[in-house]
């Protein structure tokens, strides 16, 4: 494996780079592309490669500097590198050679986006008398491309103090062949030497991600217009257009990739646009489900029905995926049969509806899971998580260590066989002989804690490492059918892009084994990738199902009030010095929790005169250690309430993340809940409404007194949500 710079990071401190990390970076990507890649690159491509190695090394910082920059004109007054020295002569060299240049008349828009507005208006002035100041720079610029010609505006500009980096295309193309994607500069690289991106470790040697160099070059011609699509202007959206039907013919997945997705903007666009042909015309020139979507609806809102049936029938007879044939089949039927509603909108008409407090309308799944625990349940957050772990552990071997196994760089997120799809072909026999295994869970169970023992925490792209999921790997080889679990992580062994995600949310263990459950709150959709995942589950033989949620006010939810005094406002610096709470249910207090703490710093003045709370009156009191425990039983699974809850939330959360610990609840602010639910008080602070609601608060800045008077506020606010609750 290559070697590059390491970095070592400090606790809260960023690792310190070499001064010329950059240009390390840039001979690292050439060293790697000269041992992978020749076959690749063109001899001119390679003889650049030689000329950069023979400029001197502050030429060739230099290069490097402004190969990292964006864009590609730079003014020459603006360039200082004190690392590197004194410019003059470097850029002198990269001048003569070919590097940089002064931009000329073909760089007639890209001068013009780079000037400042003041300096257009000076350039178009000296032609353009009457021309308005107050002119935004994009307007300027687009008067200037329709009333100027190109020589005789770049003859008004200072040429002399504009620098241009040649050779732009071939860094731009060294980048892609190493990344497998469109980047500008080398930020990767310097990411994963201050520790912010990981990169793989399981290979000392790498493959090239394209055969030759005709491959190379469709998946960058793609990857390339359709980064220009992104950033570009309409005049360079217009030539995309136009330039589509000289589009090369695509052979590998990579390219056809960044062409389905290149189309699908493009006929988005002409859509929009009311250019219905040219967008049919650019769908056409797709595989992919999406511009098959496209295309049909377009030809059914265009009143052409009949090529609509056609290309419907043909999807059918031949899909491209089983998605395709999916979508096909739904709209068949609601178009063209006598089907009035879409498999998603059957799943929904049919799922379970289960009623939860709205207070936790923010964490649908986590209020859920606690539904189905308070009902005897075993309940885990499962999702795409589960399967790609259970997956990536199963082969763990096959995808990472075996001599055979392909990654294309370093930074490669999944390894080559799963992004093309050859993944159960190269290993059919492991493979099989693994899934055969999963009909004795403990063997399975031994082997996944082999892998996560020798491996936890190593970077790969199929899953991220979490101490709770072999938990919930294990519910599910347990409780689940090996034969269905079989199917569907062969299924994902032959295509794992196409099955990497749309997995329900929940893993539900019940007397009948696994349940995989799907929960969509009000106004949720099933997405495409979620109703072919549940299908497929099913046929598997697994049950999986949607579940509604309904909000509502449950007259029975437990809220715990809580109110904290502190030496002061920021909780990064300052301490608890009294938590008190409250807790309810029903409408009924059941419980108190009070205990003045010892902040471990001095309260200052003004804080005392406001509490009341003294340093000598907290010297022998607990710290926050001793009644952590005490207070997270206190508080259950509550939802945590509070007067302007995220000043309190914040510092209880704070002292129990510096024990290491987490605190984790579902939140109700009453003082946003009564500016939404009591509109027209001219102050929302505690002391103003229980004045206004009569409400006692005898000893206000002490905790408790605080934080019945806020409960009293709870009892108004949840009397007129259930008032206002659309099914009341």
């Amino acid at each position: 494996m290559m070697s590059h710079p390491a970095a070592i990071r400090a606790p809260g401190k960023q690792p310190e780079l070499p001064a010329f990390y950059y240009h390390q970076h840039f001979l690292e990507l050439l060293n790697f592309l000269s041992a992978n890649y020749v076959h690749v690159l063109s001899p001119q491509e390679l003889d650049l490669v030689n000329q950069f190695r023979a400029l001197s090394l502050p030429a060739q910082r230099l290069y490097v500097r402004l190969a990292n920059r964006k864009g590609r004109i730079f003014a020459i007054p603006s360039l200082r590198y004190p690392e590197i020295g004194l410019l003059a002569e470097p850029l002198e060299e990269l001048r003569q050679r070919g590097w940089v240049c002064s931009p000329g008349d073909e760089l007639y828009q890209d001068v013009l986006r780079f000037l400042s507005k003041s300096e257009i208006y000076d350039c178009l002035k000296m032609d353009f008398g009457g021309l308005n100041r107050s002119l935004k720079k994009q307007q300027l610029i687009d008067f200037a491309l329709r009333q100027c010609k190109p020589a005789a505006f770049m003859a008004s500009v200072n040429l002399k103090r504009l620098l241009v980096q040649c050779r732009v295309e071939w860094v731009r193309f060294l980048l892609f062949l190493y990344f497998g994607e469109i980047r500008e500069g080398l930020s990767r690289f310097t990411m994963r030497d201050m520790g912010l991106v990981h990169t793989h470790a399981f290979l000392d040697s790498y493959e090239p991600r394209f055969a030759d160099r005709e491959q190379a070059l469709q998946a960058f011609f793609f990857a390339s217009r359709l980064r220009l699509h992104q950033r570009g202007s309409e005049q360079d959206k217009q030539a995309l257009v136009d330039g589509a039907d000289d589009w090369p013919e695509t052979t590998i997945d990579t390219a056809t990739v960044y062409r389905d997705r290149l189309a699908l903007a493009i006929g988005c666009d002409l859509e929009k646009s009311g250019r219905v042909d040219e967008a049919l015309a650019v769908y056409r020139r797709s595989d992919s489900t999406d511009c098959a979507e496209r295309l049909i609806r377009l030809l059914l809102s265009s009143g052409r029905r009949e090529e609509a049936r056609e290309q419907l029938e043909s999807c059918l007879d031949n899909p491209r995926s089983e998605a395709e044939w999916m979508l096909a089949d739904d709209l068949y039927q609601r178009k063209f049969g006598r089907k009035r509603t879409s498999p998603a909108t059957d799943f929904l008409r049919a799922a379970k509806i289960i009623e939860l407090d709205e207070t936790h309308s923010g964490s649908p799944e986590r209020a859920a899971i606690r539904h189905f625990q308070k009902h005897g349940l075993q309940a885990f957050r499962a999702e795409n998580t589960v399967w790609r772990s259970l997956f990536g552990l199963l082969f763990w071997d096959e995808l990472f260590l075996r001599r055979s196994a392909v990654l294309h760089s370093p930074f490669d997120a999944l390894p080559a066989s799963l992004k093309h799809g050859t993944f159960y072909d190269d290993f059919a026999d492991p493979i099989e002989q693994k899934l055969a295994t999963l009909a004795e869970p403990a063997i399975t169970r031994r082997h996944l804690l082999h892998i996560s023992t020798r491996h936890f925490g190593e970077s790969n792209g199929v899953f991220s490492w979490r101490k709770s999921t072999l938990e919930v790997i294990f519910a599910l080889l347990t409780h689940a059918n090996h034969q269905a679990v079989a199917t569907m992580l062969r299924m994902m062994c032959r295509s794992y892009s196409q099955t990497r995600d749309g997995f329900p949310d929940l893993l539900l263990v019940d007397k009948q084994g696994a349940h995989f459950v799907e929960i969509k709150a009000e106004g949720d959709q099933v997405r495409r990738n979620q109703l072919l995942r549940l299908q497929q589950m099913r046929d598997a033989g697994l049950r999986a199902d949607v579940v509604r949620v309904r909000w509502v006010v449950d007259p029975l939810q437990t809220y715990v009030v809580v109110d904290v005094e502190t030496t002061g406002g920021s909780g990064e610096h300052h301490r608890i010095t009294e938590i008190a709470a409250v807790k309810l249910r029903g409408g009924i207090v059941i419980e108190r929790f009070q205990t003045l703490l010892n902040p471990q710093r001095l309260i200052p003045p003004k804080i005392t005169r406001l509490t009341g709370i003294s340093d000598h009156m907290v010297a022998q009191s607990p710290i926050f250690a001793d009644i952590a425990d005490a207070f997270s039983a206190f508080i259950g699974d509550a939802i945590f309430v509070a007067h302007n809850v995220n000043f309190d939330y914040g510092f209880v959360s704070r002292e129990y993340a510096r024990l290491g610990k987490r605190f984790r609840h579902p939140k109700l602010c009453t003082c946003a809940s009564m500016r939404k639910l009591y509109p027209g008080s001219g102050s929302y602070s505690l002391a103003a409404l229980c004045r206004r609601y009569d409400i006692p608060l005898r000893q206000h800045h002490r905790a408790m007194c605080d934080a019945e008077a806020a409960a009293e506020l709870l009892l108004l606010i949840n009397e007129k949500r259930a008032a206002t609750r659309p099914d009341h």
